[in-house]
């Protein structure tokens, strides 16, 4: 069964390699793992969706590599920044202006790197071929949050602790309506989390703590409870509890996740948890909760 698709396009040096890495890095795309060898390496970048399309008949120029974006403009602005850094008026020149196409969408061509095409392009209907979907908002005004925070590899924690915070309170939390509560250990978050849900005083809850491999021999049994008991407290409470419980191999790849290079995952958490509480109470509001 087919798995999915890639496209491949060998750079000619090591120095293409990286500019065109960092094009893609600037225009949103989330990295994949890539690979690097003694004898080459790879940068891959992942979509949400892939398509292997055929088309005959009148069409407009493009590159056989064709990006749908949400906001076409913006992704022309960050394309025309990073040529602007990357090589000034000469580079920019490279970036072909927004037009619009005969099919109800608009596009432009961008060369990153001279003789690497890319097409972006965005329905000029941005509900075409898409469900109305009932989202939540990332406003936090208005509403309340614990943090439930193991105490246990503090120096991974504080840290998620730190990001969780930031994002609270930068999407307008206020700082008087976070309660942090810390438990010695991940084992014990799904009880603690637990029984502030039952109490219905704050709209979310945030789950926070790190688990290592390399520490405990029964890490896998570790983690399946932690994540069952916070499944189990958000169904059965119809709070939403956000997952920040991190599971790695290595205090590094920990570290990675908690703000050093893959983001702050405490941050990812705390922006699920405030768009979940707006999601429900537009479901609410709808009648369809």
């Amino acid at each position: 069964m087919i798995k999915g698709i890639s496209i491949l396009r060998p750079a000619t040096n090591a120095a293409v390699y990286e500019r065109l890495s960092g094009f893609f890095e600037a225009m949103g795309f989330a990295k994949g793992s890539g690979w690097k060898d003694a004898a080459s390496m790879g940068a891959s970048f992942l979509a949400p969706l892939g398509n292997l399309e055929f088309v005959h008949g009148k069409f407009p120029s493009v590159s056989d590599v064709m990006v749908e974006v949400t906001s076409l403009d913006s992704a022309h602005q960050s394309a025309e920044r990073w040529l602007q850094a990357n090589g000034g008026d000469a580079a920019v020149a490279r970036l072909s202006p927004v037009s619009d196409t005969d099919w109800k969408s608009r596009l432009f061509t961008v060369e990153p790197e001279p003789g690497f095409d890319f097409t972006f392009w965005a329905w000029t209907d941005p509900a075409r071929g898409k469900p109305i979907a009932v989202e939540g908002d990332l406003s936090a005004e208005g509403m309340t949050f614990a943090i439930v925070v193991a105490r246990w590899n503090a120096v991974i924690t504080d840290r998620l602790l730190d990001g969780a915070l930031d994002a609270l309170m930068r999407s307008g939390a206020k700082r008087a309506d976070i309660a942090v509560v810390r438990v010695p250990g991940a084992w014990e978050i799904p009880a603690a989390a637990r029984s502030i849900a039952e109490q219905h005083r704050v709209d979310a809850i945030v789950t926070l703590g790190c688990l290592l491999r390399g520490e405990t021999a029964h890490y896998e049994a570790i983690y399946n409870e932690v994540a069952r008991g916070i499944g189990q407290a958000q169904q059965e409470t119809g709070l939403p509890h956000s997952f920040g419980v991190l599971t790695c191999e290595t205090l590094e790849q920990a570290l990675n996740r908690a703000g050093i290079k893959a983001g702050n995952k405490g941050f990812e958490a705390a922006i699920a948890a405030i768009e979940m509480v707006s999601l429900q109470r537009k479901l609410a509001e709808s009648g369809k909760a």
